[in-house]
């Protein structure tokens, strides 16, 4: 009995000190970017952080992005947007961080603006799927310009 006990220990120890499996790991990148724009791992698609894009897009004024409301709407869209081109969409969201900088108007962070975008995707009776998520805010961001920054993680479901 002893022996038998000590086989199953020894293929027990033997298994745990197997080596792990390959991951396939593929950046989706381009040559313009400091940054790639997403990362796989093996199932798991890991999405940079997202800002907003301009609201007057190729008017020829200044570029304007708007308050933390709109500027939610931009990246919400612009993030399914590159889940879609990879296969994903939002139901596929397992992790959401959330960075928020200071409305300039007010200088308090506008998570409700925020919500009132991020309802719009996650926890609805076409997609209730809700993503763990950490929101917080910064001093600044990156873009002196950007109220928010959205960054995700998704997994491709069997």
């Amino acid at each position: 009995m002893k022996r038998w006990q000590a086989g199953i220990g020894t293929a027990v120890l033997a298994a745990s000190c197997a080596a792990p499996a390959q991951v396939a790991v593929k950046h989706i990148q381009t040559d313009t970017s400091a940054i790639a724009t997403g990362v796989w791992a093996g199932d798991t698609y890991y999405l940079s952080g997202q800002v907003a894009s301009p609201i007057n897009e190729g008017k020829g004024a200044p570029p304007e992005y708007g308050d933390t409301k709109a500027q939610a709407a931009s990246v919400f869209a612009k993030i399914q947007k590159l889940l879609q081109a990879q296969g994903l969409d939002m139901k596929d969201v397992v992790s959401m961080t959330v960075i928020m900088g200071p409305d300039p108007k007010t200088g308090k962070l506008d998570f409700a603006g925020m919500q009132s975008e991020y309802v719009k995707y996650f926890g609805t009776k076409e997609q209730p799927n809700k993503p763990a998520r950490s929101a917080f805010q910064a001093a600044n961001l990156a873009a002196p310009w950007a109220l928010l920054e959205v960054e995700v993680i998704a997994v491709k479901s069997k």
